[in-house]
């Protein structure tokens, strides 16, 4: 499932990666795979900023804003049963289009 094209903040640092596979694991999205013995992102656009890789990431190799941008401002929205927004500039207060 994927929420809104190029608006992802995940970052993966392969010069970190030790190749442990956590990641893969963790992700409930399966964004990332084993290539190599080093993790690498498969589709970016399916990441849901949920924070898990790199909450699990013991090196460092991984970065993202879980909590923040257009997908949890898209997820709150559901869940609260409101209008999303994601607070990007030029969002006006109630209105729907997201980044």
């Amino acid at each position: 499932m994927q929420y809104l094209k190029n608006t992802v903040t995940l970052e993966l640092d392969s010069g970190l990666c030790t190749g442990c596979g956590l990641c893969t694991m963790v992700c409930p999205h399966a964004v990332f795979e084993m290539k190599n013995r080093k993790a690498q992102i498969v589709d970016i656009d399916d990441c849901m900023e949920c924070g898990a890789c790199a909450l699990n990431c013991q090196f460092g190799a991984i970065t993202v804003k879980s909590g923040v941008g257009c997908a949890a401002g898209i997820l709150n929205g559901i869940l609260t049963n409101s209008v999303p927004s994601c607070n990007c500039p030029g969002t006006k207060k109630n209105e729907t289009n997201c980044c």
